[in-house]
């Protein structure tokens, strides 16, 4: 069999010569003749195909793809093994002990509407600004039937979510949100950016505008109610159990996905048509969950979408923090215009992790933004590092450095982007630094030598280095 000279409108693939079709037979089967799971599209394939077909089509069955025993297996196979257990006190490992027996008997409650939720434990972890972020921890088999119901729903939802919608997504990273914000500053016409801020976005979720935005797709009257008993479930905290009206507790699958659905409707779906009609100049939109950042051309189409969103927002019971959201005058035109009115340089503002800033190419000179990890998250992670050293003091050597190792790892792979080597080159000092201060004080005469502390880093601490290319040569493959 060879490729003929010219294959045709038809792809390469299918232009090989070879024994022609039977006259009548289809140009492509769907299916292979014999039966087979390889060619024949999945469940939630053929969900996902009937809701990218019909953007209008409303979901009448989906509830027996969620209580299917093997996506139960899988859901509970995706849980982090060691996170903390809900109000229950049940644990992956232990609840993996007659895992057989659970999945069986969870699927059998959902599928004859016997499955309650149990209420959420209320924790608080500590923000970098100093206040209590809360988070609540729901019970395991919550978990797995939130895990399950989420993937059963994003077959349906990725097919209308947009662009611009990063946050919590199959596919998709803080990583890619950053790309596409540092293309749009470089490629567009942006000359002000809106940094935008909800204020406790998470906890002012309306559930009854949740609850008709997701009827939007879905009719399954048994999959909206198993929503709704998530978000009734209450919240346990010191022993009260409380109901709560409004909001999601951060920490379920399940939290994400709706968060996502709310300002897919509030939010995203409007900024799309109110940049087609209201606009005068280029805008450009990226949301990771509720951190949103915006580009604008005119500062009047920025000042007009700030009033235009407060008002969109206050319909639905959001807030646009009147304090954190800031209007910044941002681009390649931005010092030089901040320069003849006697001004200093331009602001700079924060996304995920870094601080974005007004520069210069070393080359040529030219506009470019530079990202660097934002000063009170260096702090905080150095703080947190020197808290567990402390604990760590006399464990082993090898203990404490795979330990390091692997932080060190981490923070370099998040934050390793072109423009930030100081930053972690700064960041792998100071760790070493705390280290060595701790190996100091694990005796009275136990002071390490600098030549000893300095092969302890190199074998123990990765080095710093950029391991992220330039977002416009990422996208330009992945595009």
């Amino acid at each position: 069999m060879k490729s003929p000279n010219n294959a045709g409108p038809e792809p390469v693939a299918e232009g090989t010569e070879g024994s022609g079709l039977a006259k009548g037979n289809l140009r492509q089967q769907n299916v292979p003749r014999t039966p087979s799971r390889n060619g024949a599209p999945s469940a939630l394939e053929r969900v996902r195909q009937a809701a990218k077909r019909d953007k209008k089509e409303r979901f009448t069955a989906l509830l027996h793809h969620i209580y299917d025993i093997d996506r139960l297996r899988t859901a509970y196979l995706a849980l982090k093994r060691e996170a903390a257990p809900g109000v229950d006190g049940e644990t992956w490992r232990h609840y993996g002990e007659k895992v057989e027996e659970h999945r069986h008997d969870l699927s059998g409650r959902l599928k004859r509407g016997a499955y309650r939720a149990k209420p959420v434990r209320r924790v608080y972890i500590a923000k970098t600004d100093g206040r209590q972020r809360p988070l609540g921890v729901p019970v395991l088999e919550d978990k797995i039937v939130q895990r399950a119901t989420v993937d059963v729903l994003n077959a349906i939802y990725e097919t209308d979510f947009l662009g611009f919608s990063y946050g919590f997504r199959p596919g998709r990273s803080q990583h890619n949100a950053l790309d596409a914000l540092y293309t749009g500053l470089l490629t567009k016409k942006v000359n002000w950016v809106l940094d935008i801020d909800i204020r406790a976005f998470f906890d002012t979720i309306d559930h009854e505008w949740l609850v008709q935005f997701v009827e939007h797709r879905i009719a399954d009257r048994r999959v909206v109610r198993l929503i709704q008993t998530w978000l009734n479930a209450g919240v346990l905290e010191e022993g009260k159990r409380t109901r709560v009206e409004e909001g999601t507790p951060q920490g379920g699958s399940a939290s994400p996905l709706l968060a996502n659905l709310y300002l897919h409707y509030v939010f995203d779906l409007w900024v799309q048509a109110w940049r087609q009609t209201h606009a005068t100049g280029d805008v450009i939109v990226v949301r990771y969950a509720d951190d949103i950042v915006l580009g604008f051309q005119v500062k009047s189409d920025a000042e007009q979408f700030w009033a235009d969103l407060t008002e969109r927002f206050r319909k639905f019971h959001l807030e646009v923090h009147p304090e954190k959201t800031r209007l910044l005058e941002f681009g390649p035109y931005a010092a030089d215009h901040r320069r003849k009115r006697g001004l200093g340089k331009p602001e700079t503002f924060n996304f995920l992790g870094f601080t974005h800033i007004c520069g210069k190419k070393r080359s040529n000179g030219r506009f470019t933004v530079r990202r660097q990890t934002i000063r009170k998250r260096l702090q905080a992670k150095l703080n947190a590092v020197k808290t567990e050293l402390r604990r760590r003091m006399h464990d082993p050597i090898p203990v404490v450095g795979t330990w390091l190792r692997a932080v060190v790892g981490g923070h370099i792979r998040y934050y390793g982007v072109p423009t930030n080597s100081h930053a972690l080159h700064i960041f792998r000092f100071q760790v070493g630094r705390l280290w060595h201060r701790t190996l100091s004080r694990r005796s009275q005469n136990g002071r390490v030598l600098w030549d000893r502390l300095r092969r302890l880093l190199d074998r123990w601490l990765p080095p710093a280095r950029v391991c992220h290319p330039y977002p416009l040569r990422r996208l330009g493959v992945i595009t």
